[in-house]
């Protein structure tokens, strides 16, 4: 199941990016996100859950945030951006999360979170490469702001579940149907190109919406039942190595010296933040 995670959340940024050839961003992300509502919808049938709706307010909030705030910052990033790079990016949300959880829940850093977050904005640097005025600005921005929402949903849904008892899954399906009604409402503001139908845009819907949208949520609730919070935190750390692995097997796509070194300095920041987390589980 692991191995299956990292290859469909890992291959899903090449596959979005391929799917933009064929669709405007926010056609996209709407095409994907109905699938996975409609892939949860028959998971939760399948499995006797019910469908009663979970808490309105913070649920329209973790909708906002992780599903359409996440689809679009991302989508429109993949537009101009490389998939590696914008996924790794887009994986600088961990640390975004510390600094969120430090200044709204008044959560204490641990020493290695710190360095962690150190390490990560030096790798950031890295990555943007500032010194290089005729980068693409506008899809580092997206990308950032992609992992910037993601962290933020985060931090609602910490938030939630201390005031109310919900279930992952009915919790996940809900907020993805309010995030999918705010991606409807703002398509026609929008306006793409016209889209073009086929077996390859379909192809890419399935993968994005069915596999790494429904199946994979489904496969991470599974994961979390057998795995601690911490080592479930590691088991992700693959996925913008598998992302930036097949962006330069299938898309060509290789990293700058500045962008490799900035990945490798993320991914170590990663792995303290994670090693942070296993420590504060052994200790209890």
């Amino acid at each position: 199941m692991l191995l299956a995670l990292w290859f469909a959340w890992g291959t899903n940024w090449v596959v979005t990016k391929l799917g933009l050839a064929y669709a405007s961003a926010f056609q996209l992300g709407l095409g994907r996100t109905v699938l996975a509502i409609a892939t949860l919808a028959l998971i939760m049938h399948a499995t006797g859950r019910r469908f009663t709706p979970t808490p309105l307010r913070p649920t329209f909030w973790l909708g906002l945030t992780q599903t359409a705030g996440f689809v679009v910052f991302t989508n429109l990033a993949l537009v101009a951006g490389g998939a590696g790079k914008v996924s790794v990016l887009c994986y600088t949300m961990p640390f975004w999360t510390l600094l969120l959880a430090r200044l709204f829940l008044h959560e204490k850093l641990a020493p290695l979170q710190w360095l962690g977050v150190a390490l990560a904005l030096v790798g950031l640097l890295a990555i943007l490469e500032p010194w290089d005025l005729g980068g693409n600005w506008l899809s580092d921005a997206l990308a950032i702001s992609g992992g910037l929402v993601w962290a933020g949903s985060a931090i609602i849904a910490k938030k939630l579940r201390a005031q109310h008892q919900v279930d992952t899954l009915a919790l996940t399906f809900w907020q993805m149907v309010w995030g999918t009604l705010v991606l409807a409402l703002l398509l026609p503001l929008f306006p793409g190109r016209d889209i073009q139908w086929g077996w390859p845009l379909l192809g890419v819907l399935l993968f994005s919406g069915v596999l790494a949208g429904g199946l994979g949520w489904l496969v991470w609730m599974l994961l979390l039942s057998r795995l601690s919070a911490g080592m479930a935190g590691m088991s992700i750390l693959a996925i913008p190595a598998v992302a930036v692995l097949m962006a330069w097997l299938l898309l060509a796509e290789v990293p700058s010296h500045a962008e490799a070194l900035g990945m490798l300095l993320i991914a170590a920041a990663l792995i303290l933040i994670s090693l942070s987390a296993l420590r504060r589980e052994w200790r209890r």
